[in-house]
């Protein structure tokens, strides 16, 4: 039977478009269901501040009336202003293994690609840093985390057969965590702190954490400004990921290390994984989904590490072994023996050479393909 392909136009289709993969990947043990209500927010543009620099739209396809795949594409003037680049964003993309289905959905996305006169396809990418990147190329008998996208290993085989090429590829690090901190790097944190005159904050309440909040997006804008894709985030999405993200904060979890100024140079986001407890949850935190979030907070023994950034004039200067011994120190009273680092660029050295003093293993790649358009 042939494929036909809708646009999504209604609020019932988006629903359809956001719980698809909750099917297509049903009795999964690696993916990570995202919320069902982040995913509405995300990709709706009353609720998405990047909607003031972008234009979306999405695509479902159909067999014999059942959906089979889905994809959005996306258009970014801020990522044309940043980069200089006419390119197209896809993303969202879910498919059954069938050339055909992703044929007929990544069609669609060149068209509109062709119709605004862009000059390539790439992806997958979200709106922002904030939205899952990558497609899975390696680690698919990995369990996934909150950050990042799980896929079949035949997706990447169906891509490439459309013509779509690597672009970027980022690696990730499963790391061991030691039961006590490493002396040499607390020796090291020690005397950073003192020769750039810095100040480490810790703190015990989420409410500690907002007023920062403003400083640690800005720095995230300066830290984040040169890597692959990355488009700044305005005021309006700095209130949203606040409300979003910092409700599930743990706050032993979130070191900040401050100048003599009082200027942020320095934080790290960390957080208990939530790998089991979304899988329980399936995508739902209500009715009782949020006691499976709660149990995860209280007592793991894994954890992801989502944000560390360092001022660009304090990078080489050691800050971050200040980030690495605090954090050590939070894990190893918690119980924590294992840590997964989510994605970083395959050429990013500098950020990678932070594991060197720990027991690693590099155990999923992603990928960013791309697409030039004739």
């Amino acid at each position: 039977m042939s494929v036909e392909v809708s646009e999504v136009t209604t609020k019932q289709d988006l629903k359809k478009f956001v719980q698809f993969p909750n099917k297509l990947y049903r009795g999964n043990r690696f993916r990570v269901p995202s919320l069902i209500s982040d995913e509405l927010k995300t990709l709706t543009p009353e609720t998405n501040p990047a909607f003031a620099y972008s234009q979306a739209r999405y695509w479902l396809a159909y067999r014999e009336g059942k959906i089979v795949g889905r994809v959005a594409a996306i258009v970014s003037e801020g990522h044309r202003q940043k980069w200089n680049q006419a390119y197209m964003r896809f993303g969202w993309i879910d498919f059954i293994d069938d050339i055909e289905v992703v044929a007929a959905l990544m069609s669609q996305v060149e068209r509109w690609a062709r119709e605004k006169k862009l000059s390539a396809v790439h992806g997958p990418l979200g709106f922002t840093d904030m939205d899952h990147a990558g497609m899975l190329v390696e680690g698919f008998n990995e369990p996934g985390t909150l950050a990042t996208i799980y896929n079949y290993e035949y997706y990447p085989r169906q891509l490439e057969a459309l013509g779509y090429e690597k672009d970027v590829d980022w690696v990730e690090y499963e790391i061991t965590v030691p039961p006590t901190p490493d002396p040499k790097i607390a020796k090291l944190a020690e005397i950073v702190l003192r020769r750039e005159n810095l100040k480490l904050i810790e703190f015990n309440d989420r409410k500690e954490i907002l007023p920062y909040a403003p400083q640690i997006f800005a720095l995230v804008n300066e830290g984040y400004r040169n890597l692959y894709g990355y488009v700044p985030l305005n005021d309006e999405q700095v209130k949203l990921y606040t409300q979003q993200y910092f409700g599930f904060i743990k706050p032993e979890f979130v070191p900040v290390v401050l100048n003599a100024k009082g200027e942020m140079v320095a934080f790290g986001i960390t957080m208990p994984s939530l790998t089991r407890a979304l899988q329980k949850a399936n995508g739902r935190l209500f009715p009782f989904g949020f006691i499976h979030v709660l149990r995860a907070l209280k007592k793991n023994d894994r954890a992801d590490l989502y944000l560390i950034t360092v001022k660009p004039e304090y990078q080489g200067k050691g800050i971050n072994a200040i980030l690495i011994n605090q954090v050590s120190k939070v894990f190893a009273r918690y119980g924590i023996t294992k840590a997964e680092s989510n994605p970083e660029l395959e050429t990013n050295h500098l950020v990678q050479g932070q594991w060197k003093h720990f027991t690693t293993r590099q155990h999923k790649r992603r990928r960013c393909y791309i697409k030039h358009l004739n």
